[in-house]
């Protein structure tokens, strides 16, 4: 009777009675279960939520006229919002001049295997746009043809074959092999490529004993309560943040940089603990100590690479060229001012393995391309001058077969001359092919100068800075730039890496948990799309 009462009989607050008038009780209903939906979806949150007290309680108090719906019509309403995001998604990337596609397979913690691909293109407001094509559960071996052909339904069921620009993934070779099935330009992923660059580098002697102390010093005050309580005193004496140590993990790099990082942080409190635990495990001395602290120097540009590519929130394919271009000045920079022997190797290592297994970005189209039409770095992001005016002369090419298409709806009629003649000699097409030929030499020629034209203009502008956004400078420019600005739609969206592929699996972790394990394939594709395209 109370929850009656505060229902239809206590007056609200002007404001609250204002819009439950303006809503109707029908429309304010809707609204609710659209945002729990919402909620379901975004915080990765179990249907079963709606039948748990402390949840209906709350509820109960900021509403007590809404009636939750039953876990059934909970999943029912997710089915249809899936629908409409789904459809609402693929009309904007029907629009899309130029897409590239990531994808990365994942097993969860059931030894179920998912494959997600994700595409990137540019939106009619000229800014970036991501969208989860698909996140379905892979059966059968990870081939390569199985991989293509999973692939080739995505593509035709969002209807953008012809629109594949590009495809990045790691460096598997089942994902390259499968781009090469699919007949679509493909670029290594840079993360992995850098990761797997570092790996091989620091992987000498000298190094490797520092690496491996290091490793033991961490798992010592991991596993054991006396020493973290012993290092968190110290901490606290010494005046050092109270950070915890990190353990490496073998396939990435990074957290190798970073176990490092935080045990030359913590040297101080660390040997002390040690030494006040009477462990036989003895502290680094000042020698490793100095030789780690010139070579976490040596590694840390590729750090900020990294993390600054993965951070990308707009254009990064076209950083790719000009980033390998700056870690190479300066790790050669950083060659000549280092003292330690092992630091001077871990620089001769890298230098070597970026020269031998990066070298192909300066000379692959899509990423070529991608640099010359981000106004930030033109020619100016190559390493190699031939490579950069190579880079030009097919942009030029592009440029014109742009200028061909755009001209051949708007054909002129030939001149006059050309008709009198044909009068004169009626019927004999004597002529004919040699005329032709003049005629189309002269729309080649024609088409390749205004292309020339138009590229050089735009290359000899002042390059933006590199904190502005290159697409932004496109949106200004597409009447002075129009072919341009039409292959800037189709090489600047292309990613540097395949992390958004990553950041799906690591939203599908939380989903596919061991308290969730009857969630079937399906319903976890629909929770994942909805969770990354969902638009409001």
């Amino acid at each position: 009777m109370l929850r009656h009462f505060r229902a239809k009989h206590e007056k609200p607050a002007p404001s609250v009675q204002a819009a439950v008038e303006s809503q109707g009780e029908g429309n304010r209903k809707e609204r609710i279960d659209e945002v729990l939906v919402s909620m379901i979806v975004k915080d990765s949150q179990p249907f079963s939520i709606v039948d748990d007290d402390g949840f209906k309680y709350l509820v109960s108090i900021l509403d007590p006229t809404y009636i939750l719906p039953s876990r059934q019509t909970l999943k029912k309403m997710v089915d249809t919002k899936f629908t409409e995001e789904k459809e609402k998604a693929k009309e904007e990337v029907l629009r899309a001049t130029g897409i590239s596609l990531t994808s990365d397979m994942w097993t969860t913690v059931h030894m179920d295997s998912y494959l997600a691909v994700t595409c990137h293109f540019v939106d009619s407001q000229d800014k970036l746009s991501t969208v989860l094509l698909g996140v379905g559960q892979f059966s059968g071996s990870s081939t390569a043809a199985n991989i293509a052909a999973v692939k080739t339904a995505l593509m035709e069921e969002w209807g953008i074959r012809s629109k594949i620009r590009c495809l990045v993934t790691d460096a598997a070779a089942n994902m390259i092999a499968c781009a090469n099935i699919l007949q679509v330009r493909h670029t290594i992923c840079i993360a992995h490529a850098l990761n797997l660059v570092v790996i091989k580098a620091i992987d000498f002697p000298g190094f490797d004993e520092i690496r491996g102390r290091a490793r033991k010093i961490v798992a010592y005050f991991r596993s054991s309560t006396v020493a973290k309580e012993r290092l968190g005193t110290f901490q606290q004496q010494m005046g050092k943040p109270a950070h915890k140590l990190l353990q490496e993990v073998d396939t990435r790099w990074n957290s190798t940089y970073d176990m490092l990082a935080r045990l030359y942080e913590q040297r101080e409190p660390v040997g002390a603990a040690l030494v006040s635990l009477m462990t036989d495990l003895p502290p680094l001395s000042s020698t490793e100590y100095q030789s780690m602290s010139e070579c976490l120097c040596v590694l840390s540009p590729l750090k900020e690479a990294t993390v600054e590519l993965s951070a990308e929130k707009t254009v990064s394919g076209s950083k790719v060229i000009p980033l390998i271009r700056m870690l190479r000045h300066v790790i050669t920079t950083n060659q000549q001012e280092v003292t330690d022997d092992k630091a001077a190797q871990l620089c001769t290592n890298l230098l070597g393995l970026m020269s031998e297994r990066l070298c192909h970005y300066e000379t692959a189209s899509q990423m070529t391309l991608a640099t010359l039409l981000d106004p930030r770095f033109k020619t100016m992001g190559f390493c190699n001058p031939s490579y950069a005016q190579n880079a030009v002369k097919r942009l030029t090419a592009e440029c014109a077969a742009k200028v061909r298409d755009t001209a051949a709806p708007n054909t002129t009629p030939e001149p006059a001359e050309s008709s009198s003649a044909a009068a004169d000699n009626p019927g004999t097409g004597l002529w004919d092919l040699l005329d032709q030929r003049v005629m189309e030499t002269r729309k080649v020629k024609s088409a390749t100068a205004n292309a020339t034209v138009e590229v050089q203009r735009y290359l000899s502008e002042p390059n933006i800075t590199r904190s502005e956004d290159p697409l932004q400078f496109w949106a200004q420019h597409k009447h002075i730039y129009p072919h341009l600005y039409m292959l800037s739609l189709c090489y600047l969206c292309t990613p540097a890496s395949s992390v958004p592929c990553e950041q799906v699996f690591s939203k599908a972790g939380e989903v596919v948990s061991k308290k969730r394990n009857r969630l079937s394939p399906s319903t976890v594709e629909k929770i994942l799309f909805l969770n990354k395209n969902q638009t409001t």
